[in-house]
């Protein structure tokens, strides 16, 4: 097994020498096929070396769909840096008072972190649960497994999972428990007067026993908080445009924004890009990436500073009718050709496939970029 280092280092040098082979490969071929004008790409450094090495004269262009990607993927880094608002909003999102969330936070002092994070799923689950969702959604949301959530949303009070009811042990308690339970309903909560009144009844237990039996209803949650927004969740809201929001997203997501400014800052600077790149107005780019600079987004500096570096395309990209719309929806359509033969066919019958549909440009999906 290779040494943590060892891999790294590898996983670096295997990165450069193909970003090297493809630029050197591109050059090459651009060589061979003299005459580019304009090369629309993507934003991969490699492509743009080799454009640059084998057309020197040829005009860049860099693709606004990718564009756009690329400030999705800042978008998500920033949000997943502010994620601690969307646990605060969620406490809120029904109208529940603060107070109510001080206690879930006192209720956790003291517990043990796998008490905790039970607690937390459980509750997380049911909410779930209680919007429409499937185990199998929930799962694959909350990167858990299936028998888990299964588990989970089968106990429908907490202290089964906290009690361990699957694996129930006989104990000495066990005849009085049905007295506890009586007078714990009666408001007798004191586990000494609850121990003296059991030694009477004939209990040679300890106390500890009780308050054992006794802790899971201290410590339960009575108002349980709907689940919060995820991190991409929020990120599609902020990337798609105002109007395809639905009225329980769009709720959902203003109360987000109100609760924390720098995701308000962050989707005005989203929205304002969007402006520019639908409108092909590159010339405020420059304006953009300003104030930018101002607000604490880290991702979007990052994303800033790579326009920096490869400003002329991006201009190009942001002010002419240039773009990969085209070619990429014909490599869309290819790889669903591929797909539906995959298993079933040659690599002659594909070719085949590929070239009559190309033919015939009525049959091509239109890509919308």
């Amino acid at each position: 097994m290779l040494q943590p280092w060892l891999a790294g280092w590898l996983a670096g040098w295997l990165a450069g020498w193909l970003a090297g082979w493809l630029a050197g490969w591109l050059a090459g071929w651009l060589r061979k096929h003299p005459g580019s004008e304009i090369i629309c790409r993507d934003r991969a450094g490699s492509y743009a070396d080799g454009a640059r090495t084998g057309a020197p004269n040829a005009v860049q262009v860099a693709d606004r769909f990718h564009l756009w990607q690329n400030l999705g993927t800042a978008v998500e880094r920033s949000v997943r840096r502010h994620s601690n608002c969307l646990k605060t909003t969620a406490g809120r999102a029904d109208g529940l008072p603060n107070d109510a969330v001080a206690d879930h936070a006192d209720a956790e002092k003291g517990m043990s972190p796998i008490e905790v994070r039970i607690r937390e799923r459980h509750a997380t689950v049911h909410a779930l649960l209680a919007q429409g969702h499937g185990i199998r959604e929930i799962a694959r949301e909350l990167h858990l497994g299936g028998n888990t959530v299964r588990r989970t949303a089968r106990a429908a009070a907490l202290e089964e999972l906290l009690s361990g009811r699957h694996q129930h042990r006989s104990s000495h308690l066990d005849p009085y428990k049905p007295h506890l339970d009586k007078r714990w309903a009666e408001g007798v909560t004191n586990a000494l007067h609850l121990h003296a009144e059991l030694q009477n009844l004939g209990y040679r237990g300890s106390y500890q026993t009780i308050s054992n039996y006794l802790r899971p209803r201290r410590r339960r949650i009575r108002v349980v908080a709907p689940a919060p927004p995820g991190v991409r969740q929020v990120t599609g809201w902020m990337m798609r445009h105002p109007e395809h929001l639905g009225d329980e997203e769009r709720r959902q997501f203003t109360t987000d924004l109100a609760q924390c400014p720098e995701l308000t800052a962050l989707h005005g600077h989203v929205r304002t890009f969007a402006e520019i790149l639908t409108t092909r107005s590159g010339q405020h780019l420059k304006d953009w990436i300003t104030a930018t600079r101002d607000e604490d987004l880290p991702g979007l500096h990052t994303f800033a500073t790579g326009l920096g570096k490869d400003w002329d395309a991006v201009v190009q990209g942001l002010t002419t009718c240039w773009n990969s719309g085209p070619v990429e929806g014909r490599v869309s359509h290819i790889k669903m050709i591929k797909r539906q033969m995959f298993g079933r066919a040659k690599l002659s019958l594909l070719r085949k496939r590929v070239l009559l549909t190309a033919r015939r440009p009525s049959t091509q999906p239109v890509a919308n970029r």
